[in-house]
């Protein structure tokens, strides 16, 4: 490459070498090469593969980084509540959530897909508030619980 390229590198389980590397940088961006061969390294091991290049983890989706221990951990405990009441055959509540996420929020097409009258629906949507105590209609709490459900879906947990 033209310019340096930071690495990070450490022995693997089974003492092969795990590289990643950073997008190339010069010596003024030195601790942002560090850390980009950092993030390399660590999606590296995570994924199992001997060598990951920053620029390919930035190119790529986010969902495999989903599989993460620690974004499993919180997408089950975020969703937990809702599994909880589901269990009761009180509502389906997280199928309910899920297709009015992947709908935008437009009740007429969530709710025919889950095969109910939107009014259902939206008694559905105002208990996942309730149950949660967190806000629809905050647009990090929509991505939150998008990437909660994506995360245990992918993952086998609870979702």
């Amino acid at each position: 490459r033209a310019r340096d390229t930071g690495a990070a590198a450490a022995p693997a389980a089974d003492s092969a070498l795990v590289i990643g590397l950073s997008a190339p940088s010069g010596p003024v961006a030195a601790a942002t090469a560090y850390k980009q061969a950092e993030q390399a390294l660590s999606v590296a091991r995570r994924r199992g593969r001997t060598l990951v290049e920053h620029e390919d983890v930035a190119a790529g989706s986010v969902l495999p980084l989903l599989a993460d221990d620690a974004v499993r951990a919180f997408a089950d405990g975020l969703l937990r509540a809702l599994h909880d009441h589901d269990a009761t055959g009180r509502g389906n509540l997280v199928a309910s959530l899920r297709a009015w996420l992947a709908h935008h929020g437009q009740w007429d097409a969530a709710a025919a897909e889950l095969g109910v009258h939107r009014h259902t629906l939206r008694y559905r949507m105002r208990r996942v508030e309730e149950i949660l105590g967190r806000s629809l209609d905050d647009p990090d709490v929509r991505m939150e619980l998008w990437l909660a459900l994506k995360a245990t879906t992918a993952s086998g947990g609870v979702g």
